[in-house]
């Protein structure tokens, strides 16, 4: 009984559309349309976006620097200098986070886990202390498969926690390190010391010329 009755109200829609089957046709066309025209402005503007990118240039103080964002907006600010650098990054801080703000991977094939600490006061307030890099410490590896670990803040670091992240190889990125990594333009990765070696050769980075090993020249003169 319910298959009559599925059919017989299917039946008076399929005479319908017989009789105007050009409306699902142009409703095809506009939606194929609509897809070419979002691609083609995706593509449009990703060139745009990487060019914007590479020039980004954050300062300490003044409208819009640093130390006026929130905590939340400093993680993405400290995302956006990664990407400046070449790396893929995404901000995954917030709650149940392990220890980690921000994830990254550099051009060499090394994985960043980064851990931000924004502070209202970061002259005269309290500095990062190092249960910060035991928490990071505990998790980069084992929960987020990273080879690098940082910890960055716009204020600085307690003696304990500067000791504890040299012997660890934990890299802090201190007040006078951040205002020359976001605001001088060059990578991270060359800003600090003791980076680990990169995840893959030299040779296999794209874009990356290393010389090859000379090859000595040979002799001229007649042959004995």
């Amino acid at each position: 009984m319910g298959t009559a009755v599925a059919v017989g109200a299917a039946v008076p829609v399929l005479r319908w559309l017989a009789a105007h089957w050009w409306l699902p046709v142009l409703a095809a066309v506009a939606t194929a349309v609509a897809v070419a025209a979002a691609t083609h402005r995706r593509l449009r503007a990703a060139p745009e976006q990487r060019s914007r990118t590479a020039r980004l240039r954050l300062a300490l103080t003044g409208p819009g620097g640093l130390d006026r964002l929130t905590p939340d907006a400093f993680e993405y600010a400290v995302r956006d200098l990664l990407e400046r650098d070449g790396c893929r990054a995404r901000k995954v801080g917030g709650t149940n986070d392990r220890g980690v703000d921000v994830l990254a991977e550099d051009p060499t094939g090394r994985r960043w886990a980064v851990q931000c600490k924004h502070k209202r006061d970061p002259v005269g307030g309290r500095p990062v202390g190092v249960g910060v890099l035991y928490a990071l410490a505990g998790t980069y590896r084992r929960s987020h498969g990273a080879h690098v670990a940082v910890v960055v803040t716009n204020g600085r670091f307690s003696r304990e926690a500067l000791k504890w992240g040299a012997e660890q190889g934990i890299l802090l990125v201190d007040r006078p390190s951040l205002a020359s990594w976001a605001g001088g333009g060059d990578p991270l990765r060359e800003v600090l010391s003791r980076v680990p070696e990169p995840r893959v050769p030299q040779a296999c980075i794209p874009g990356l010329r290393v010389p090859g090993p000379r090859v000595p020249a040979p002799r001229r003169g007649r042959p004995r």
